[in-house]
């Protein structure tokens, strides 16, 4: 008797996974394909923190043209739920490696085009609303590629090992950050002073389309994830995903959201580019060298990409939800340290700083890729997944480096900005709380109705 097409891939209707090799490569390709994605939107932030208020904003003068500046980093979260729309209608129809390829390169058009805008002084009025034009499509390309990254290797990942493979992409982020800070810190000793504001910044940028073409080329060489390849064998693709996870699963949506939300404002502060502002300001009360802040933040994505390793690692052991809960105590007490160790003016104890910041971070953060994928059934989980996320990323990071810097100018210090994180994180957990641990459940179309029980506590249907 010949095998199956789906144990011939080494994926069965119970869940199991698919061949060796071909894991490899997902892990690879989600790795490298987000971490170039990752790379492209966090240069904009990183820019956006140092030198857009005075090339693209200058008119509006000093203290609002950085408030405008950071503005254009939150104003691509408002389009990320169009993107998640987006990719969720056609990754739960036509699949998750289209979706993944389309937004790979959507993101690195707009980027090296960003590297390649005349400043106001060249152009005028003109530059502002085309900088924000290609930050909404860094933003529409983010709110789709994450739910198909996660969903590549969660989908293909052992039972056991989901948390492993889901922090793949995971990585990708402190990777994204640790190449886009090092590449900036590099420019600003290359071209420091007047040349990293007449073009060093600039260089960062133009390398998108480098990484891109190797991204490109990696995500080809992968595999559909098993479980849509079962769905399309089948031909029970969902028509209409969205309706169906808002008729059934809006509140699941909210709450995940949340769980994103309270890891995603906190690590904005150096994603979202604030800490690289409020450190390196000569007009602020720290105005530290800005190759030294980078070096920092650089420094700190090391130890985001370590924890957020371990923490997958650690909830195919404990449960997503122990991880999460050990997660958010941590992550309070980095909030709660971070601004009076930046405060010394130290760049010794700015890193020490981020660094302790980044394990909180990492533990909310590395589980989330398994826990997002058990929390949906297979038939829409694209939508459900990366609509969640979309969502948190608003309530959560958009305008975290904002609202940071409002509340500083408003009051003069940071600890109103303390609070706000504090805050954030609290609400983390509580939607954490609300949530059942689902570890380990079948992820194939054959278990939709264990999947479409509610993991909400208090609700035994969705």
């Amino acid at each position: 008797m010949s095998a199956s097409p789906h144990e011939a891939s080494g994926f069965t209707p119970t869940g199991t996974i698919a061949a060796h090799t071909d894991r490899r490569r997902v892990v690879v390709a989600t790795i490298v394909g987000t971490t170039v994605e990752w790379y492209d939107f966090f240069i904009y932030a990183s820019a956006a923190g140092l030198v857009f208020g005075q090339l693209f904003f200058a008119p509006a003068g000093e203290g609002f043209a950085q408030v405008l500046s950071f503005i254009t980093v939150g104003i691509s979260f408002l389009f990320r739920p169009f993107g998640a729309f987006l990719a969720g209608h056609f990754g739960d129809r036509y699949g998750r490696r289209l979706v993944l390829m389309l937004t790979l390169i959507l993101m690195g058009v707009a980027t090296t085009l960003v590297g390649l805008l005349p400043t106001y002084a060249a152009i005028g009025i003109a530059a502002p609303i085309l900088l924000v034009l290609l930050r909404i499509l860094q933003g529409i390309s983010a709110g789709g590629e994450w739910g198909g990254a996660v969903l590549m290797a969660v989908e293909h990942a052992p039972k056991k090992r989901r948390g492993v493979f889901g922090a793949s992409p995971q990585m990708g982020v402190p990777l994204g950050l640790l190449l886009a800070s090092g590449m900036l810190a590099l420019m600003a000793l290359i071209a420091p002073g007047e040349a990293f504001l007449q073009w060093g910044w600039r260089v960062p940028f133009l390398l998108s389309f480098v990484l891109i073409v190797i991204g490109a080329y990696i995500r080809r060489r992968v595999e559909e994830s098993p479980v849509f390849t079962e769905l399309a064998e089948r031909k029970e693709e969902t028509r209409m995903p969205i309706v169906q996870l808002f008729r059934r699963h809006a509140l699941l949506v909210i709450i995940a959201a949340l769980v994103f939300a309270g890891n995603n404002a906190v690590g904005y502060m150096t994603t979202g580019g604030y800490i690289q502002r409020y450190a390196t300001d000569p007009k602020g009360p720290i105005g530290l060298a800005t190759a030294d802040v980078l070096g920092a933040v650089t420094l700190s994505a090391v130890t985001w990409l370590l924890f957020t390793f371990l923490s997958g690692w650690i909830s195919d052991r404990i449960g997503r939800r122990t991880t999460y809960i050990v997660g958010w105590v941590l992550q309070l007490g980095g909030v709660l340290l971070l601004f009076p160790l930046v405060n010394t003016g130290s760049v010794v104890l700015l890193a020490l700083g981020l660094v302790v910041l980044t394990i909180g971070l990492g533990f909310t953060y590395g589980p989330q890729a398994a826990l997002y994928a058990e929390l949906f059934p297979a038939s829409i989980r694209f939508s459900g997944v990366s609509i969640s996320y979309a969502i948190g990323a608003i309530l959560g990071g958009a305008f975290a480096p904002t609202i940071a810097q409002a509340i500083v100018q408003a009051t003069g210090s940071t600890t109103g900005v303390t609070w706000y994180l504090a805050g954030m994180t609290v609400l983390g957990l509580i939607a954490t709380l609300l949530l059942r641990d689902r570890s380990g459940i079948p992820l194939g179309p054959d278990h939709e109705a264990e999947q479409a029980e509610s993991p909400v506590y208090g609700l035994s249907k969705a």
